[in-house]
């Protein structure tokens, strides 16, 4: 049986509708950025670009959204709920259209510090799905005029069920019981139903017993910095892009990201989507591969200080003008707390993406232009130098060139073996980096290549039980003649060697070690390019500071860590031989190597 017998008689509103659009567009008219900000914002998206007016779409669906919501939803007192300037905005480009009437952007990522009002933006943009004219129906001159959607199904997602209660929990207050009569919408804890059963919002989570099979139209995934491998958030992404992707023609599923800053190097579906959206070539400085990105962030030299914090919050809060940033406030008293880190303080209240106290380098570093190269290569032909990190299994191995003219970092092979279907490591295949390395060797000129063999013993072997070493020595015999004799990891004696740079020797950590800072410094300076490399950029935000003998090393955050930092480690080994090779040519003398003794 139907929930409700369906809405009430719907009497002609459009007059009340075009009264609101216009004090919205009189709001976007009188209203400005502020010019006494003490920060300058980092602006990504179209939302606060301003050029003696507003960056507005030119034709959007967002106007009638805008309508409809302020009209039958409910704000704090019962008054009619007004979105701020900043929200109605963003909403114009979300329901933007191109002149065919197609939807400029098929999913939107919105980023914004910590209570900005994210939860009740979802909620309103939830509910507004369900009988807001927001699919395409007719041009009227150069306006586009929507329609409702009769088969409306909205899906509210996040990897705890607490988070999408903190959503659902809005819905009473917001939708007033006129509202209710007259579309017939009853509201569940965890779902909404509306004209019978005919539409609907409902909630998700990874605890649902299955999210695979539903068509929904529009779905809200709510604190992606938080949806990891580890709880679910993986799977839950996966099922909603599958259901997103069923779509029928004429009635696009949308997907729509709220979320703040995320942890470095942890893999969130938050981080994976902006490698994604940052990795494109797509030329539209907002909108790529069919997806808004839209955030406000502080500026990476924003001191975090008692002094400093409110008016840096106050530049990114936007029109959260809610927030309490007083010296005594809730927010200072969080930042201020010694048991929060600075790293989540940033995360949190700055909207900043920064590496933990331990980090190696700064997320900013990596992803700083200077170094990170979309559209540069090295070329057949041209001078290299190799270094290579092998492991048996749990870690990943890793195969990177440098090029010797100026130093472009470029990853040619990486394995992440993994788990088996019992949960048992995979070996790495040793054929696949051997191959590698005969490619790396036939398409570049090959000077210098340094590799680090695990000690893992082989478990197949007839002879020789070490895992790398035989096939180490067979690059030894193969390639010796090729690399220059003064960069040999081991350039005299029985156990010379034109390949094995074991670091698990002193002499070897004595030359990594320091090698470890100078990368970094690098980085910070803009001076250590990379073509882009999104498994790259992930190992080198997880790298984390440990104590050498010698100096700084890196290491993972912990051994048991799933978070792989071993082409971190090529990094610092390929530009450590770089400077070896160029130091030489600078002074004319031959390659500072130092002397490996394998054990």
């Amino acid at each position: 049986m139907a929930r409700s017998s369906g809405p009430a008689f719907i009497e002609d509103l459009s007059a009340d509708y075009r009264a609101i659009e216009q004090e919205y567009r009189d709001l976007l008219e009188r209203t400005t950025p502020p010019t006494d900000l003490a920060w300058e914002p980092v602006k990504i998206g179209p939302t606060w670009q301003y050029d003696g007016g507003w960056l507005l779409p030119e034709a959007s669906l967002g106007w009638g959204f805008l309508s409809w919501t302020t009209y039958h939803l409910r704000g704090k007192g019962r008054k009619h709920w007004w979105w701020t300037p900043e929200q109605t905005r963003f909403l114009l480009w979300y329901y933007a259209v191109d002149s065919d009437g197609d939807l400029l952007c098929r999913s939107a990522r919105l980023q914004r510090l910590k209570g900005w009002g994210k939860d009740p933006t979802a909620a309103g943009i939830a509910i507004g799905s369900l009988h807001a004219p927001i699919v395409f129906d007719h041009w009227e001159g150069d306006r586009p005029v929507g329609r409702d959607d009769p088969e409306a199904w909205t899906q509210i997602a996040a990897v705890s069920q607490d988070q999408t209660k903190n959503t659902f929990k809005l819905f009473p207050s917001l939708v007033p019981r006129e509202t209710r009569s007259r579309y017939g919408i009853q509201i569940g804890k965890l779902n909404v139903w509306s004209d019978g059963d005919s539409r609907q919002i409902e909630g998700i989570s990874t605890a649902a017993d299955s999210n695979e099979g539903g068509r929904p139209h529009q779905i809200i995934r709510a604190e992606t910095q938080n949806w990891l491998k580890t709880n679910g958030g993986h799977d839950l992404n996966g099922a909603m892009d599958g259901n997103a992707a069923k779509a029928e023609v004429g009635s696009p599923a949308r997907v729509l990201d709220i979320f703040n800053a995320w942890r470095p190097g942890r893999d969130s579906i938050a981080e994976r989507a902006n490698e994604g959206w940052e990795s494109s070539t797509d030329p539209h400085p907002f909108i790529k591969y069919g997806v808004l990105w839209d955030s406000l962030e502080a500026p990476p030299d924003a001191p975090l200080t008692k002094e400093a914090a409110p008016e840096v919050i106050r530049s990114i809060a936007g029109d959260a003008t809610w927030l309490d940033t007083r010296p005594k406030g809730t927010i200072m008293e969080s930042i201020l707390n010694p048991d929060n880190s600075t790293s989540e303080s940033r995360r949190k209240w700055y909207n900043q993406v920064v590496g933990t106290a331990d980090a190696w380098a700064q997320p900013r570093w990596i992803d700083d232009k200077r170094n990170r190269r979309r559209d540069d290569k090295i070329a057949d032909g041209e001078q290299v130098v190799l270094f290579g990190d092998g492991s048996k299994s749990g870690d990943d191995t890793g195969l990177i060139a440098v090029r010797v003219s100026d130093g472009l970092v470029e990853v040619l092979h990486h394995q992440h073996p993994g788990v088996d279907a019992d949960n048992k490591p995979i070996l790495v295949d040793r054929h696949r980096v051997d191959e590698a390395v005969m490619v790396a060797f036939d398409r570049f000129k090959v000077i210098a290549f340094y590799f680090d063999p695990s000690h893992a013993k082989a478990d197949d072997a007839v002879e020789d039980d070490r895992f790398w070493w035989p096939l180490v020595d067979q690059w030894h015999e193969r390639y010796h003649r090729r690399l220059k004799k003064e960069f040999w990891p081991v350039k005299s004696g029985p156990r010379q060697h034109a390949v094995a740079f074991d670091m698990s020797g002193s002499a070897a950590q004595q030359l990594f070690q320091p090698a470890v800072t100078q990368a970094a410094e690098d980085m910070e300076a803009g001076e250590a390019p990379y073509r882009d490399s999104a498994v790259l950029r992930r190992h080198l935000k997880n790298a984390r500071r440990r104590e050498g003998r010698f100096g700084l090393t890196i290491g993972k955050e912990n051994r048991s860590s799933t978070r792989k930092v071993d082409l971190a480690v090529c990094f610092v080994g390929a530009r450590m031989l770089w400077r070896i090779v160029r130091l030489s040519r600078k002074t004319g003398t031959p390659g500072q190597g130092r002397v490996i003794v394998r054990d």
